[in-house]
Parts: C-alpha cells; structure tokens; sequence
C-alpha cells in the first residue's frame, strides 16, 4: 500500500512516468477482481453447504424419525451450517489477505502456535464441545427427557455444545460439562415399568383374590388411558411374616409411570374393600380384666388382663378377660 501511495504522489511531482500509473492501476483492479471472485465463490459454496446440510438432514429425517425429531434436526442443521460457514470464510480471508500481499505462510504458522498453545489451555473446553456434538449427533438424550448423568438425575432442560443442564425433581438446576458425561441412563423408553406388590392376610383365598384383581385390571386398562400393557398379577412373590406378597406388574407411558403406579394401588385398595380382603398391619390389641380400675395405678396381676400385640393384622385367637378391647 506505501508502494501504490509513493508511486501516484510521485507520478503528480513528474518523477513517475505515466504509464507506470496505469499498469498499477490494472494490477490494482486485477487484484480487487480476484478479491471479488474469491467473495462470490465464498458466498456460492456457503449456498451450497447450507442447501446440501438441509437435504441431508431431512432426508435422514423423513427416512426414520427414531433418528432424530424436528427439534434435534435443527439443532444439528444449525451447527453444521456455522462450522461450514466459519471453514469457508477462513479460507476466503486467506485468499483475500494473500491477493494484499500478506505473507500468508507466517500468518498460517503463527495462528498454528497459536491454536497449539490455546489447545493446551482449553483441553477441557475442546473436550466439552467434541462430546457435546456427539452426544447431538448420536441422539443420545433430548430436551425433555428423564436421564441420569452418572449421579445426577433429573429433567434435561437444554443441550448446548459444551453443558447440558438437567433440572432435578426437587427443584436444582445441575449444569453438567459434556466432557464428564461418561454414562448416560436414559429413562425415556416406549414404555416405563410399574411394578409393586400387596400383601393379603394368610387366610385370604389366593386364586379368589388374583382373580377378583384380573377383573378390575381389565376395566383399569379402558379407564387409565396411560397405560400401555397390563396391569397383570403375576402371582405370590413372597411369604412374609404376617401375609402373601402378590406380585403386580405394568407398562406405562414414559413419565407416567408413577401416575398409573397411585392409581393401581387405590384401586386394589378398593377392590379389597369391596370383597371383604383383608391387608394386615401392625396394630396393638390391650386387654382389660374385669373389676379392674383404668387407672389405679396398681400393678396388674397375673390373671387380671393381658396385653398381646399382633404384628402386622389377623386373628390374635381366642382372648382371655371381659373387658373392652382397645385398638
């Protein structure tokens, strides 16, 4: 540029020939054409790019949406057109700098230190943002998904190249770096389990009481619209100290697992209420003799009364004394 500047002030002093005026200005405009050359075909390949991401990705799309659904697709058209876009212009810039007269060799081999010595700095960032994009491009976990993230579980809120932020279910908001996410536990499946068990006293008819809870599954299957399989009774899961453990087992909507779990065991308490079967639970039977003063204070002799407790329900047998029975 000191060049061109010397060379026209010279040829107004007479001291630079005319002529080599004008083939500096045909330089000149050799050089601001290629500049503008380099600019449109910059501009044509960033077109292109951006037409070509599109179709791949709506092809890909349309092909299995198990792939990734509309929010996840403009996601990664999103990213994918910023780096082709960023990779273009870089190198047009080159190009353009180059067409000045930079010396774009040590311009190349500084910005290469450069990035060395940033590498070395940020490996974690480097890290967070190459996870980040696989995590995008592999479908790993969505916005709105239940996850756990090694310890923390919860909501995702939002997935960015370099932090993932997941809401707890008490409320925190956990910002975890792409680059600790080692093990993804993705909960969001196409059906969620409900499991759980009641218990029935031992005198309780166990084929009446499966059956009578087969019944009023099938109504639960019209009226619960969440559920997606079952409710099915599965059978005696255990023998328990004071009852028989029935095993109860469904498939739900992802995140209504819980909902269908409330609902199925409000209804077992009522189909139990209705046909007289009995859930025993810890109570405490007190007995009082007869003749003798609540609250005398005297040490009850033997004989007098008894106090029994049974564990968890059923019939504590025959009870000694007349006295009212306190429960």
């Amino acid at each position: 540029m000191q060049g061109v500047i010397e060379t026209i002030s010279g040829t107004f002093s007479g001291e630079v020939p005319v002529s080599k005026l004008v083939d500096l200005a045909l330089g000149a405009g050799g050089t601001i054409l290629r500049i503008l050359i380099t600019l449109v075909v910059a501009f044509i390949l960033v077109k292109a790019s951006n037409a070509l991401i599109d179709r791949l990705i709506t092809q890909r799309t349309s092909e299995d949406r198990r792939f990734m659904d509309d929010r996840k697709a403009r996601t990664l058209r999103s990213l994918l057109k910023s780096l082709m876009r960023y990779v273009i212009y870089v190198f047009a810039g080159i190009s353009i700098l180059s067409e000045l007269g930079v010396d774009t060799t040590s311009f190349l081999a500084g910005a290469g230190l450069a990035g060395i010595a940033i590498g070395f700095g940020a490996q974690n960032l480097v890290r967070d943002v190459i996870n980040g994009f696989f995590i995008l491009f592999e479908d790993q976990f969505a916005v709105g998904d239940y996850v756990t993230l090694r310890d923390v579980s919860g909501i995702v809120e939002s997935i960015g190249l370099r932090t993932t932020s997941v809401r707890g279910f008490g409320g925190e908001l956990y910002i975890v770096p792409n680059g600790q996410i080692s093990q993804v536990t993705n909960h969001m499946g196409s059906a969620m389990r409900v499991m759980f068990s009641v218990t029935v006293d031992y005198s309780t008819d166990i084929d009446g009481a499966i059956e009578v809870l087969a019944r009023d599954f099938e109504k639960a299957r019209q009226e619960i619209a969440d559920i997606v399989e079952g409710p099915t009774v599965l059978g005696v899961s255990a023998l328990g100290e004071s009852g028989v453990d029935l095993l109860i087992i469904a498939k739900a909507r992802p995140m209504e697992q819980w909902h269908v779990e409330r609902d199925l065991r409000k209804r077992v308490k009522e189909v139990f209420d209705r046909e007289g079967i009995v859930i025993p639970y810890p109570h405490m039977e007190v007995l009082l003799g007869k003749g003798a003063p609540p609250d005398s204070g005297r040490q009850a002799a033997p004989g007098d009364g008894e106090k029994s407790e049974t564990p968890r329900g059923g019939d504590s047998g025959p009870l000694s004394g007349g006295g009212p029975a306190i429960m």
